[in-house]
């Protein structure tokens, strides 16, 4: 495989982001009955994140706070770590519960459970629309044709997958740009040093999840590689 870009430039900035969050919401395309979209925000809490976990809390409060002037979102918090562990907490829309939520998961090790993930989501969406299913993670230990099967039915019912893939493992990729595709989502690999980056990658998932595919097409004019390839492969 050629090597990969080890850094991208970013020309978004709080200022612009700020703008364009407003615009969106002058556009007033609500995602579903509530007037706000509703995301499932699910994080790999395994042991081998724990040297980035400090600084994903940061930037992931970051993004909910962004999403206000959207007139907000309703995102659950969704974690897995530990034997067989899966946390779902409850939907919030207040930022300062969602941060205090996040702050109180810490990394333990563990196995994957991104079919966890998947079939939860399904189910919730089931009950009342989910709008998008935000994944962090950095590996994949399970079998990929049952993921493949819950990512396809997710897509079915417009709920795409974002998975933000941190490090560089090759099965960790492959699976999820199948979910990706099947769930007619997106897959983008960050830096985890580089806090714009994810800052933005994220930013970009509350906009569609708040505004649909125009908001997010709209906040994507101007903005870095990335942002630009995780709206194409939207159009897919």
């Amino acid at each position: 495989m050629p090597e990969r870009k080890k850094s991208i430039e970013h020309r978004s900035s709080a200022t612009e982001i700020d703008a364009f969050l407003k615009k969106a919401a002058d556009m007033s395309v609500s995602r579903s009955s509530g007037g706000g979209g509703r995301l499932i925000f699910a994080l790999d809490a395994t042991a081998s994140r724990e040297p980035t976990w400090d600084r994903a809390c940061h930037i992931q409060g970051e993004m909910f706070k962004q999403t206000t002037a959207l007139g907000g979102l309703d995102i659950q918090l969704c974690y897995y770590r530990g034997y067989r562990e899966f946390n779902a907490g409850v939907w919030l829309s207040d930022t300062n519960s969602l941060l205090t939520s996040m702050m109180g998961v810490y990394c333990l090790g563990g196995r994957t459970q991104i079919q966890k993930v998947l079939d939860h989501t399904l189910n919730e969406t089931m009950e009342k629309k989910v709008d998008a299913l935000v994944f962090i993670g950095d590996s994949m230990e399970e079998g990929i044709d049952k993921l493949c099967d819950s990512a396809a039915k997710l897509g079915i019912h417009g709920v795409p997958v974002f998975l933000f893939h941190e490090g560089m493992e090759p099965g960790a990729e492959r699976a999820f740009k199948h979910i990706a595709r099947l769930s007619k989502g997106a897959y983008c690999r960050f830096d985890s040093s580089s806090a714009q980056q994810l800052k933005d990658l994220l930013g970009a998932v509350a906009v569609y999840a708040a505004g649909g595919r125009r908001a997010l097409e709209g906040f994507s004019q101007g903005k870095g590689e990335i942002i630009r390839r995780l709206t194409h492969q939207m159009g897919e």
